[in-house]
């Protein structure tokens, strides 16, 4: 049997430790099926419902794992359907390879059925992005196209016309005419060391050590430099902010951090950003920069991997391009430490009185059930260990502020592209990636119903993943910025019938169950814990429950009474939800 194109594409992935490819069939990649199943020993091949669901998947495996994530797509609309997952690699930085097909080399451009220029099509989200004209560019292209998406942390793009994926693997059909020769190259990244300049570090240090108020603010960046973190925080006697996407970078117990940032923060979090007067930033590239400090009046020391994001997002006084653990653990021998701290105790005992409010609205007696009260039986019930996906929108609010990083918890969404629907397909991954572990996707009704097919996947597969649907029958989100943009709700609510998807799992061989009361909510999670398989709990939550910030501003206040006066629909739930939520932090 001839060895074809394809394979050589599929030995060269398997050279590079790639173990999975997420993807679907289509005339436009027969060549590269028939490769990965001639290797189907070496790397498996995922079949999954949507492409969409693929490029997610490919993302969040590697957001996970650290390796590349591969995603495959037949040409015209499977390529297309990538596009949305493979930006949410792109703006996260997650190393990712798309591999897609193409028309036979003789019709291109002739307008021949989904003919679409691929390559063209993904200029823009891609790092590296190129069409195989000729069998001698493999696999020397694909060593290129995996080390670029290491080295920029995105995504890299091949696409083959599919009368190459069955040309003979060592055609080289044409005349050579410039002075060089086949490539030949080796499937090695080299990692750059990361190690800081001196220089850097101790004028880094200088300003460090000044601080009265100091502050660390800490993103994904850092996420395998937890130790190092806690280190200097305990040495600058700094509280520690976390970013969403870096949630995991320490523990929410920890007597270090003030939590989150931003609209889904803390209160202590944003009045440490208001006070402090050095801060370090670590491994983030945080984009709300209104709720950083003012311009000017704070000094800032940043360690960024990547130099062209230092400074980007406030001025940088001291920038320092660095690996975040390399960074900490250079910086660390040079800073004074502190005799006493009372700026950490003020913000150790301000957390004290966060938890406590936000405990408060876990209530078990809450009707229609709180969505806090979900998040909280989740944060009891799961494993140490546990790796929670999550959606956007109103449940990333309650997943911030409800779900406990401690021990070996990870926690994982789609942090700058902020795009509905990847919660259950990063979960699908990230169970093949660590099949030892539980892994819970936390989602809404309405990014569960874009991809829910899905589900079928991961009974398909057989992976235990659990899924718990924040079901508010409403784009959560979109309903509460709405208001406070001072207009009454519209066309945010789907109406009747509503969707069975505890039935849908059960038809898909899963466990499946719909909680409308809180006392049934511990027992139906516990059951959907302990199932051999994959299981789903559809939770009817009070769908008036705003998710607000941690400090409400005058002008947030004022829009949202105008959506009110305007005509709010359900203004009366809303503020008998309010009002509940307010007494309840009292203490009653």
């Amino acid at each position: 049997m001839a060895r074809i194109a394809a394979e050589s594409l599929v030995e060269r992935l398997a050279e590079w430790g790639v173990d999975t490819v997420f993807g679907m069939p289509g005339d436009g990649i027969n060549g590269i099926m028939e490769g990965l199943r001639r290797h189907r020993d070496k790397v498996r091949f995922v079949l999954v419902h949507h492409e969409e669901a693929a490029a997610f998947m490919a993302t969040g495996y590697a957001k996970a794992t650290g390796r590349i994530g591969v995603c495959l797509a037949t040409s015209g609309p499977g390529g297309i359907h990538l596009l949305n997952g493979l930006y949410d690699a792109k703006l996260d930085h997650a190393p990712v390879l798309a591999i897609t097909g193409m028309q036979e080399s003789s019709v291109l451009g002739t307008a021949y059925q989904q003919e679409v220029q691929l390559d063209r099509l993904y200029a823009d989200v891609a790092e590296y992005n190129m069409m195989i004209t000729n069998p001698a560019q493999l696999p020397a292209l694909v060593d290129v196209a995996i080390r670029t998406a290491y080295a920029r942390r995105g995504v890299a793009h091949l696409t083959l016309p599919n009368d190459l994926q069955v040309a003979d693997a060592d055609a080289d059909p044409w005349q050579h005419v410039a002075p060089a020769r086949t490539p030949q190259t080796a499937p090695v990244y080299l990692e750059a060391a990361g190690i800081p300049r001196q220089e850097d570090i101790e004028w880094a240090a200088e300003v460090l050590n000044t601080a009265e108020r100091p502050a660390i603010l800490v993103g994904a960046g850092a996420l395998h430099a937890r130790d190092e973190v806690l280190a200097v925080a305990e040495a600058l006697g700094a509280p520690v902010v976390k970013t969403l996407p870096g949630k995991a970078v320490v523990p929410d117990d920890s007597p270090y951090t003030t939590g989150g940032i931003g609209l889904l923060g803390t209160r202590p979090s944003e009045d440490l950003m208001e006070e402090t007067d050095v801060l370090l930033m670590v491994g983030t590239n945080f984009p709300y920069s209104k709720f950083l400090p003012e311009p000017g009046g704070t000094r800032v020391v940043q360690l960024e991997a990547d130099p062209a994001r230092a400074g980007a997002r406030i001025a940088t006084d001291v920038p320092v391009v660095c690996d975040a653990k390399e960074g900490l653990r250079a910086l660390l021998p040079l800073l004074s430490g502190r005799d006493g701290n009372a700026h950490l105790a003020k913000y150790q005992k301000q957390m004290v009185k966060w938890r406590e409010d936000m405990d408060a609205l876990e209530n078990a007696d809450r009707d229609p059930i709180a969505p806090q009260y979900v998040v909280s039986v989740l944060d009891d019930l799961a494993a140490d260990d546990a790796i929670m996906t999550c959606d956007s929108g109103t449940i990333a609010t309650w997943a911030a502020r409800h779900w406990t990083i401690r021990g070996g918890r990870a926690f994982y969404l789609s942090g700058n592209l902020a795009s509905m629907a990847p919660g259950l397909p990063y979960a699908n991954a990230m169970q093949h990636a660590y099949p030892g572990r539980q892994v819970i996707a936390y989602v809404g009704d309405g990014g569960f119903a874009m991809l829910m097919a899905e589900f079928l996947t991961a009974a398909q597969q057989r992976l235990p993943v659990k899924v718990v649907i924040n079901n508010n029958r409403s784009l959560g989100m979109i309903l509460w910025e709405q208001m406070v943009l001072g207009y009454p709700e519209h066309g945010v609510r789907f109406p009747e019938p509503a969707g069975d998807f505890a039935g849908w799992a059960r038809g898909c061989g899963g466990f499946g169950v719909k909680v409308t009361k809180a006392g049934d909510l511990v027992s139906a999670v516990q059951q959907a814990l302990a199932y051999d398989g994959p299981a789903l709990v559809d939770v009817e939550v009070n769908p008036n429950e705003p998710p607000l910030p941690a400090k409400v501003s005058y002008d947030q206040a004022k829009s949202f009474a105008q959506a009110f006066i305007k005509g709010q629909p359900h203004r009366a739930a809303i503020a008998t939800t309010l009002f509940k939520d307010r007494i309840q932090r009292l203490g009653d």
